[in-house]
């Protein structure tokens, strides 16, 4: 990978960039292939007309919330590949059933809510900001304390933790903050003459009927469970020097996608010349979704709370140019937000399409 200098660069990428100049980087496997740096007059979005459906895009999920649907078998899906689907789902009450996905893991991320989560493995509390694995094939039945807000990511691999490598085993978080269920936990279900288990298999709906409650877990051990963590207890990585790239931010991977997690964290202060917003990139080999979960995300604005973004590959994306003005004298971010890269395209679906702000994409025109 021996690296081709033409014209007037920045030698330490994202810092120093030549006055007047623009930074893109143009790189294959999201971050982590062969790159460019190019130097650009203009900045790559300071489009004036986009025709065509390839573009950013952002939907509102806030009239979701609120519809009482028959969860957890119906929820709002925004995106979908063959790999994972984005969804998002409010709840206010317990279900009459239990639910097992026999097609994919699942991701619930706690956007606002909190309450106890019954499963194959015991019972957990849950609040927002968590996030709670389930694998595949889980018989599981959230019970909300109060009204409760899910971003909801299906996988159809298995969802794992990152590679850290040099960082060693305990960054990001100790594995050691991950809650498994407890069975000694569980309550005593109510009596009831049928209990009822509905199982997902190939998008279809199987009700099966038992004489007792399908959760009668009092005990389990292996490598294998329902996972919980919350955003609190992940320590995100930061350079006072360089902008690190979103992928240092991964909190699970699985097949052809991973779920990386924003959060507060010092900014690059120690270099008054290195960037500290995102810098412009081409998405090439991946499409970007972000949900914005708490607090104020400082690369772009006018960015509600739930709101969801999606940047697909082919076009560029970056900071806004008021987002780097806010930069200059700033020291941390106060964000929380959940983003999903995928290898392979993601389709919009007409619910998206519903909701989405249509002129998200003039977005970085304005001053």
């Amino acid at each position: 990978m021996i690296p081709y200098i033409k014209g007037p660069i920045a030698k330490q990428a994202h810092v120093a960039i030549p006055e007047s100049l623009y930074e893109e980087e143009y790189g294959r496997r999201g971050f982590f292939g062969r790159y460019a740096h190019l130097y650009r007059q203009h900045p790559p979005v300071s489009w004036t007309r986009i025709e065509g459906n390839l573009k950013p895009r952002c939907y509102s999920t806030k009239n979701r919330w609120g519809e009482q649907l028959d969860y957890p078998r119906e929820r709002f899906t925004y995106l979908h590949n063959d790999d994972l689907k984005v969804q998002v789902v409010g709840i206010d009450r317990q279900p009459d059933y239990f639910f097992r996905n026999a097609d994919s893991d699942e991701v619930y991320f706690i956007h606002q809510g909190s309450g106890d989560f019954y499963c194959d493995f015991g019972r957990l509390t849950y609040s927002t900001g968590d996030y709670i694995v389930i694998p595949r094939g889980t018989v599981y039945q959230f019970v909300p304390k109060n009204p409760t807000k899910f971003l909801i990511i299906e996988s159809r691999g298995e969802i794992t933790l990152p590679e850290k490598g040099l960082l060693g085993q305990h960054a990001l978080f100790d594995p050691a903050m991950i809650k498994v269920p407890d069975p000694e936990a569980m309550p005593k279900f109510p009596a009831q003459d049928e209990y009822r288990l509905t199982i997902k298999r190939c998008g279809e709906y199987t009700h099966v009927y038992y004489p007792h409650c399908p959760l009668d877990i009092v005990g389990w051990k292996g490598t294998l469970s329902v996972w919980q963590i919350n955003v609190a207890d992940i320590r995100p990585i930061s350079c006072e020097r360089y902008h690190l790239p979103p992928s240092a931010h991964t909190t699970f991977v699985s097949t052809n996608f991973v779920i990386c997690t924003f959060l507060p964290r010092g900014l690059e202060t120690e270099d008054p010349l290195a960037v500290k917003v995102p810098f412009y990139h081409s998405n090439i080999d991946y499409d970007e979704v972000i949900f914005y979960h708490a607090g104020e995300f400082f690369s772009r604005s006018d960015v509600e709370l739930g709101m969801l973004t999606f940047h697909p590959q082919g076009i560029h994306h970056g900071p806004q140019k008021s987002a780097v003005a806010r930069s200059k004298d700033a020291r941390r971010t106060n964000e929380i937000a959940v983003m999903i890269d995928a290898r392979q395209p993601l389709h919009f679906t007409g619910e998206a399409d519903s909701a989405e702000f249509k002129e998200y994409w003039k977005s970085w025109q304005k001053p």
